[in-house]
């Protein structure tokens, strides 16, 4: 499946107000973290430094965000116990806390009554849909870019739903 439409980066550049990001995957098999992940679980060691090569353009992304005064938020929807992958995922979150981003966890089973969608999304502005296809194994297949008003609404009231019940990243116990 072929990507449409702008990057996350391009998008973030250019949003005024909020970013949000919901995540519903117990797993990614993103291949430019296949690496880092592996060695993870071997030894433990993460990659937290947010001026490594890795992170840096993420997190001057995010802080230059923030400081023109645009809300970063995500949210994650896990199944419990978590995957080897969201324990890896929390681990290196502080990251994502460094650039800027508020980030929530929410327990797949206090999501009944929210109807979640069928792939991941980051919404911009309330206007912008940048949906995710990955496979089953988690490979990111591609993207398309949604304007469509009803559409946008509804991920704005998903999001919103799935953060006022997610627990703040600080208070999520992943044991």
């Amino acid at each position: 499946m072929p990507s449409s439409g702008p990057t996350v980066a391009e998008l973030l550049a250019g949003c005024k107000r909020s970013a949000v990001h919901l995540e519903t995957r117990d797993h990614y098999g993103v291949a430019h973290e296949a690496a880092d992940f592996q060695s993870w679980l071997r030894t433990g060691r993460l990659d937290t430094d947010p001026r490594s090569e890795d992170w840096a353009p993420w997190v001057d992304l995010v802080s230059s965000a923030v400081t023109r005064g645009v809300s970063v938020r995500r949210a994650r929807v896990v199944s419990e116990p978590v995957s080897d992958y969201i324990r890896y995922e929390h681990a290196s979150t502080v990251v994502n806390l460094l650039a800027g981003e508020e980030v929530r966890w929410l327990p797949r089973r206090q999501a009944l009554g929210v109807l979640l969608p069928a792939t991941d999304f980051w919404l911009f502005d309330e206007t912008v849909v940048r949906w995710g296809f990955f496979s089953g194994e988690g490979a990111l297949l591609g993207h398309e870019v949604s304007e469509d008003p009803g559409t946008a609404g509804q991920c704005a009231e998903v999001f919103k739903a799935v953060w006022q019940r997610a627990v703040p990243h600080a208070q999520y116990d992943i044991h």
